[in-house]
């Protein structure tokens, strides 16, 4: 059904409290408008039959959207407010259809209807039309015939007659009425608009829906207007193009574009590509001559091409195999890191009896600092290969590593592509450095899209999203660098052969600071040797005060602050020659940071130092118990983890099983309250290894033994007072050695991890190995015994 708006003389506008309704499914009638209508339903239709055969008035009433048509049950999706209706016209179809021409009356409010008809009939009240007209109405009727008239004009659906008619109604509410039974708008909004009884809201209401159809109308006529234009332009482009291309060819110049199609035939020619990336680049080629060059296509394609050549599908650098060469150039760049280096020169031999081997994935985990990153570089210097490094850290789109689709605008293959065409080989070598610090977002996970990269047996056709052809990567020698594993997925690490690059020992450190680290900062700070000289003790000083970590740093920090400092006083004249010992250091660095913590802390009974892996190497870790007063308390302070926490109190388990083998009395957990402090409170600990010392403290606290100055431990307990093997025991050790603690408990099953420390630090340090707790006990704490704490008190 469509409306036709168009206002006829009125008719009386009384209607009777009785009065048929029809539903309207489709439409809104409003008043003094003439409506056309179709009837379908046969009940309806009988309504019309009988309506004609009296008065011809009926109601009008829209339904709300999906109500059923049936009359029982059409009522309940009846709006509330409809419009008496006269019928113009009515004609019969041959299909037992009926046509109305209605003309709207007044508005009625229906109050009940009445049950038992053929047809639905209603008691109604007319809703006449409510306020005066004053200056609002004036203006509301003002800016609603204009914006209404701006409607006419922009739409091809309206009458321009119309337009004048508006312009002709003195009647805010008959112009109201007109207005929203002529735009475009819902079902919902037109009701709404019916039902306002008040002429400024009902003119308030239209201004609105006015408003919104004009803004749309405004906005398709902007969009009608670009796009003819876009069309105009791309048509005179066209034509001009067709013109410059008639005039070339009569002067005899070759057009570009043909030129540049001409330059890429010839370079996939040349290119020698695999079969499936030349099909590819063939197919991009027909394309490419079938489009014009100002679409945006054309651009796509052509640099599509221009990677696809760019790339050394065949090129590779040739490998030294001089196993004394490269042993040599990496003592050179690096002392110590023994495994790393007699990795890759077994590498090397291997690729020397069979050339065609696959290059292996490596992983370089240790803290920072421990040469991770540089060694990647001495590598492909010894291999006599280029070398590239790809950061890893933050990374999170896995776009990064597979590149885009070239459906995205600016799209790029991914870094390991990238990086392939700036070292113009097949074979170099890879650092991807932090692979631990790769994130994942919505953009997807980059970890996942490097299982590919990092797979030997899946990386010889490795697929980029922007190529979509498969680029082989077995001869790439991916080298990653990581200080934590746990971070790095399980599938991931299960790729890489993981070489573990641990801390510096102290004389490590001292040989790398006199070979490397001071002839380096001399060279970037002006400086010869004559004119600076950092002696044996004051680099030693520097370690093991100013300096305790796992890498170098901040060594190589401090001797750029004696070189600044040396740079100073020799370019204002004030000496020649600097010479800094072990004295001058306090002037120039400030007081010692570190101190020999151990005999300053380890002297009352309750206190005991463990050792703790750490992502940047070992420390000391210092445990301290109390007991107060009090009813079976336990408190742990210092930032514990749940699998310390729960260390803890399996060491109070045993003591309280086994007190009276231990010395102490077996009721003193019901009168004391027990406290356990892990100093640097600020820094979260965690992890079983700290059991042993929990238990130690916990014991010579009870038993009132201080435990001995010169030892530090290590090991996880059990209930029944076993001591089980444990992590990071280089590291530890080496913690325990810079703090030049001589004896350290290790659990037995940990007395294989001794080969990986340095034979002169065995040497220096008393290993005790253990099985069960109270051999722990005897070892750790001081056999004089003196008065127990918490004996319990005689009764008088």
């Amino acid at each position: 059904m469509t409306e036709n708006a168009t206002s006829l003389p009125s008719p009386s506008d009384a209607l009777p409290e009785l009065l048929p309704i029809l539903p309207l499914f489709d439409a809104v009638l409003f008043p003094k408008m003439v409506l056309p209508l179709m009837v379908i339903q046969e009940e309806s239709v009988k309504l019309v039959d009988e309506v004609m055969a009296k008065d011809r008035l009926l109601g009008l009433v829209a339904s709300t959207p999906g109500g059923d048509p049936k009359p029982e049950r059409v009522k309940d999706a009846l709006s509330p407010v409809g419009t008496g209706a006269l019928i113009l016209k009515m004609a019969k179809t041959h299909d037992n259809r009926t046509q109305l021409l209605v003309q709207g009356l007044n508005r009625f409010r229906i109050r009940s209807f009445v049950d038992g008809k053929a047809f639905l009939e209603a008691h109604v009240t007319a809703l006449p039309d409510l306020g005066e007209k004053d200056n609002e109405t004036e203006a509301l009727m003002t800016n609603v015939v204009s914006q209404f008239g701006r409607i006419v004009e922009l739409s091809s659906g309206l009458p321009q007659e119309i337009g004048q008619v508006a312009r002709s109604i003195q009647d805010p509410g008959t112009l109201a009425d007109m207005v929203a039974s002529s735009i475009h708008a819902s079902l919902e909004e037109k009701q709404k608009v019916l039902e306002l009884e008040h002429v400024n809201e009902r003119l308030r209401a239209v201004a609105r829906l006015v408003n919104h159809q004009l803004e749309i109308l405004e906005l398709g006529m902007k969009i009608q207007t670009q796009v003819k234009g876009d069309m105009e332009k791309s048509q005179r482009d066209y034509y001009l193009r067709q013109q410059l291309k008639a005039i070339r060819a009569e002067l005899g110049e070759k057009d570009d574009a043909s030129g540049e199609i001409e330059e890429l035939r010839r370079k996939v020619a040349a290119k020698n590509l695999p079969e499936e990336a030349r099909k590819e680049a063939d197919r991009e080629l027909e394309r490419l001559a079938r489009m014009h060059p100002s679409s945006a296509e054309y651009t796509v394609a052509a640099t599509y091409l221009d990677w696809l050549t760019a790339l050394p599908w065949h090129d590779a650098t040739v490998d030294t195999l001089d196993i004394p060469r490269a042993r040599k150039i990496l003592d050179d760049d690096h002392f110590g890191l023994e495994k790393p280096k007699r990795r890759i020169i077994e590498y090397l031999a291997v690729r020397k009896l069979k050339p065609d081997s696959k290059g292996p994935i490596l992983c370089l985990a240790g803290p920072p600092g421990t040469g991770k990153t540089s060694l990647g570089q001495s590598i492909a210097r010894a291999l006599g290969r280029r070398f590239h490094r790809i950061s890893l850290g933050g990374v999170r789109d896995e776009a990064e590593i597979r590149g885009h689709r070239r459906t995205y605008v600016g799209a790029l293959p991914g870094r390991v592509i990238q990086a392939l065409r700036r070292t113009g080989s097949n074979n170099p070598v890879f650092m991807l450095d932090e692979i631990d610090k790769v994130g994942s977002d919505f953009r997807g996970d980059p970890s996942s899209a490097l299982l590919e990269v990092l797979d030997p047996e899946q990386n010889k056709s490795f697929s980029d999203h922007y190529l979509d052809v498969p680029f082989d990567l077995s001869r790439v020698l991916f080298i990653a660098t990581a200080n934590v594993l746990d971070t790095i997925p399980p599938a991931l690490r299960d790729r890489m052969e993981v070489l573990n690059l641990v801390g510096y020992t102290l004389d490590e450190k001292m040989k790398i600071a006199h070979r490397y680290l001071i002839p380096r900062q001399r060279e970037a700070h002006g400086l010869t040797a004559k004119q600076i000289r950092i002696t044996s003790s004051a680099v030693r000083e520097i370690i093991s005060g100013y300096t305790r970590e796992a890498g170098l740093r901040n060594l190589e920090r401090e001797i750029a602050g004696i070189c600044r400092r040396a740079a100073s006083k020799i370019a204002q004249g004030r000496a020649k020659t600097v010479h800094v010992g072990r004295s001058g250091l306090h002037g120039i660095l400030g007081p010692v940071r570190f101190i020999d913590e151990p005999r300053a802390r380890v002297t009352t009974p309750g206190i005991a130092t463990g050792l703790a892996w750490t992502p940047v190497g070992g420390e000391l870790l210092f445990i301290e118990a109390t007991a107060m007063k009090g009813k079976k308390g336990l408190t742990l302070t210092g930032q514990l983890g749940d699998v310390m926490k729960e260390s803890a109190a399996a060491a109070l388990s045993f003591i309280r099983a086994n007190s009276s083998a231990l010395g102490i009395d077996e009721n003193f957990y019901e009168t004391h309250d027990i406290h356990i402090h892990l100093p640097a409170g600020a820094i979260p600990k965690d992890g079983p290894s700290a059991g042993v010392t929990l238990l130690t403290a916990l014991v010579s606290l009870f038993t009132d033994r201080p435990v001995r100055q010169d030892l530090a431990m290590t090991g996880e307990i059990t209930l029944r007072g076993l001591v089980l093997p444990v992590g990071g025991i280089k590291e530890k050790v080496l913690a325990a050695h810079r703090a030049r603690v001589p004896a350290v408990i290790l659990p037995a099953r940990n007395r294989k991890d001794l080969e990986d420390i340095p034979k002169n630090i065995q040497r220096e340090i008393r290993f005790h190995f253990v099985e069960r707790m109270m051999d722990v006990l005897e070892l750790a704490l001081i056999q004089e015994k003196r008065k127990p704490k918490l004996r319990k008190r005689r009764k008088r």
